[in-house]
């Protein structure tokens, strides 16, 4: 199978502009550069400690609404992650993908967002 190469650029907030391509023969191996990894890396470990504070918590027999409410900011805190991810896939990927009428990465999206949203 013959591959097929697209390359397109991405236009950063600051007018940086930045050209890649896709192999489209491999397109679950598919990298995309995301903005957003280093602030995404940071959210996440700030959960993971915060969860982890939870976790003491409830070691030590704390009040159980007290656990309740820091539980709740840890599940903000991943689903505010989940909305940076989202967007910028939105803001990137997808608008490449219409661009290009690549509709399996739009029903990849969709069943993210099933999945992402109970």
């Amino acid at each position: 199978m013959k591959k097929e190469e697209r390359v397109h650029s991405h236009k950063m907030p600051d007018g940086t502009e930045y050209a890649h391509s896709h192999d489209r023969e491999n397109e679950e191996e598919h990298k995309h550069i995301h903005h957003n990894t280093q602030a995404v890396l940071n959210r996440l470990s700030r959960a993971a400690g915060h969860l982890e504070s939870v976790k003491r918590m409830v070691e030590g027999g704390k009040d159980c609404s007290e656990v309740l409410i820091q539980l709740s900011a840890v599940i903000a805190a991943l689903n505010n992650t989940g909305k940076v991810i989202l967007k910028e896939h939105m803001n990137h990927c997808i608008v490449d993908a219409v661009k290009s009428g690549d509709t399996k990465a739009i029903d990849n999206l969709n069943k993210a967002i099933d999945g992402f949203i109970k």
